[in-house]
């Protein structure tokens, strides 16, 4: 048994919280970064399925941290399911809207207590195409990411 606990990072360190009602039309908290820590590590996808020292991550100190409970499945299982994900969170699969961090981190916290990750986090891309700068840019994104390949995936 461990604790499950869900680390949130503003990767824009406040500037869509302080900006985003101007550009996009609507106000919204952050950038959200998250990751999964359990069994004394911080899982998180990055251009691949990595794993670090709890809040020592490139992303800085979480700016929230949301416990989920504890978990009955064992390190040995959890590990199992981490790489049966390695073919759906790599460096090809990244897609900044449809294939993110966030994605890895909900999946794996279902897996390990049946429960999502906030909604905030989970919303935050169809929220962001919901906007008329959103639909603008959804095409260009998908593009960038198809010639790509998933290249460039950030933290």
């Amino acid at each position: 048994m461990a604790e499950v606990k869900v680390y949130l990072y503003d990767l824009s360190h406040g500037m869509m919280s302080a900006m985003s009602e101007a550009i996009l039309g609507r106000r919204f908290e952050a950038l959200w970064h998250t990751s999964i820590v359990v069994f004394g590590r911080e899982f998180f996808f990055g251009g691949g399925i990595q794993q670090a020292i709890p809040g020592k991550t490139v992303a800085g100190h979480p700016k929230e941290t949301v416990s989920l409970g504890i978990t009955e499945i064992p390190e040995w299982m959890f590990v199992q399911f981490l790489q049966s994900l390695e073919t759906r969170f790599n460096v090809e699969s990244y897609h900044l809207i449809k294939n993110n961090c966030n994605h890895f981190t909900e999946e794996a916290a279902r897996f390990l207590t049946g429960k999502s990750i906030p909604e905030k986090v989970t919303q935050l891309p169809e929220e962001f195409l919901s906007t008329h700068l959103g639909q603008m840019l959804a095409p260009m994104i998908d593009q960038m990411f198809q010639q790509l390949g998933g290249n460039g995936a950030p933290v």
